[in-house]
């Protein structure tokens, strides 16, 4: 990964600092077919996207003020085999639809991402039809990396597939074309409103792609916000070398639900370490759930999803709420054709009441909103068995004391100087406080 021709990165907008995100995947929420018989070019105008703005206040009442915002480009079946990026996909409704979302959820001071996937297209998409049909003359060829050699008309073109997906076809990203067509992508969307992008599968894109089309969208909108999705590998080369303002924290994840899981908080604390280091770099895009992995109250047990929580919102980065996970809602990702459905429901007309856990989210996103330090701040484990685990959040005023218990039995901890419980349960007591079997708290030093 070569880093020394990057463009210098700007630094991420202010406004990211205070923003935390819902985060929503449009056509499960809405109750959409996402494997559809009927083809893309024969499906009528759904209007369904307005399903979501009963539920922008119940965002507002946790405390969030983004709405990210998963595929809403028309597609063949998912979302991530779009087929046209200009166009809101019918199974969702239309542009003014779109435009009505924005608008209510800006009149409430949510913020909007969206979700770019800009590493392939589906096999529907128009250009790559006419690849099909007229070979190497047809008008789109650039933007596919297609070795010719060899090829006869009525052949199949020999096109790079995502991760040996056949419906996904990859994007030639040395080509001016694509660069040009994301560009365009970007700024119409932005133009129409949007905060910012969600890139998808960035990991699978070179850096220097990304490194040329974002510093032309920035010359437009300087105060757009870009995440990139990278699952592992060095981040903070990436972040530096593709100009993206932050990458998804897969490595945090796995270290808390994994942790908490298996009772093993020497995990949980090499994981956030590891964390630490990536604060140079970036403000990391941090989140326990999203529409690719199983729920965390499956992955952990509904009785600690809580706990999962408590380090989301207490470590650094730009935290992300799956929707539904704030009632310990479950669903298990399974590795299968409709493997996704579980964790990407279909969500009631309007919100439901509160569960314990939601108002523990409302609890934490509050003390977050009161404490937007830190989003950059570093954390230091200051006690850790393998069944709990106290971190220590602060800068060199102020700190967030987080302590969690995994064991079925009474622990006594540290407090770590903190001596105001401010989410979670705990009795306090002279530079100790005691948690309940499988309880956790968040103090601070008030």
């Amino acid at each position: 990964m070569n880093t020394d021709t990057a463009p210098e990165r700007p630094a991420e907008p202010a406004w990211v600092e205070h923003v935390m995100w819902w985060h929503v995947y449009p056509l499960g929420f809405v109750g959409a077919d996402v494997r559809p018989d009927t083809p893309v070019d024969e499906r009528p105008v759904h209007h369904r996207l307005g399903r979501i703005e009963p539920w922008l206040d119940h965002v507002v009442d946790l405390g969030l003020n983004g709405l990210l915002l998963g595929p809403v480009f028309t597609s063949s079946t998912h979302g991530y085999d779009t087929v046209d990026h200009f166009r809101i996909d019918p199974r969702l409704g239309d542009d003014d639809d779109f435009d009505r979302l924005v608008t209510a959820a800006h009149d409430r001071g949510i913020r909007v991402l969206l979700d770019g996937v800009f590493n392939h297209v589906g096999r529907e998409h128009p250009a790559f039809r006419a690849v099909e049909e007229q070979g190497p003359d047809a008008p789109a060829a650039d933007l596919f990396a297609i070795d010719w050699a060899g090829w006869s008309p009525g052949d199949d073109v020999p096109v790079g597939l995502f991760e040996g997906h056949d419906i996904l076809v990859a994007l030639d990203h040395g080509s001016r074309a694509t660069e040009d067509l994301v560009v365009e992508v970007m700024t119409r969307w932005l133009a129409r409103g949007v905060d910012g992008w969600r890139l998808d599968a960035a990991y699978a894109v070179p850096t220097a792609f990304w490194a040329r089309v974002l510093p032309r969208v920035r010359e437009r909108f300087p105060d757009a916000w870009f995440t990139g999705e990278v699952i592992h590998g060095d981040t903070a080369a990436f972040v530096r070398a593709s100009t993206v303002d932050s990458t998804t924290q897969y490595e945090l994840w796995q270290g808390i639900w994994h942790g908490i899981a298996d009772r093993n908080c020497f995990e949980l604390a090499h994981a956030v370490e590891r964390h630490d280091e990536l604060l140079a770099a970036q403000a990391p895009s941090t989140f326990v759930g999203n529409h690719d992995v199983t729920r965390i109250a499956s992955a952990v047990g509904e009785r600690f999803a809580g706990h999962a929580a408590a380090v989301l919102f207490t470590v650094a980065g730009t935290p992300s709420v799956w929707a539904g996970d704030e009632y310990g809602w479950t669903g298990v990702k399974e590795e299968r054709v409709g493997g996704d459905d579980a964790v990407r429901p279909e969500f009631p007309a309007a919100p439901p009441e509160s569960v314990a856990l939601t108002h523990a989210y409302e609890a934490l996103i509050a003390l977050r909103r009161r404490e937007p330090w830190l989003h950059r701040a570093h954390t230091d484990v200051v006690h850790l068995t393998n069944t709990a685990i106290v971190l220590r959040t602060a800068t060199a005023e102020r700190a967030v004391v987080t302590a969690l218990n995994l064991s079925p039995d009474p622990v006594d901890l540290p407090t770590a100087g903190a001596t105001r419980v401010e989410a979670g349960g705990a009795d306090v007591g002279d530079g100790t406080l005691r948690l309940q079997a499988a309880a956790w708290a968040v103090l601070t030093a008030h």
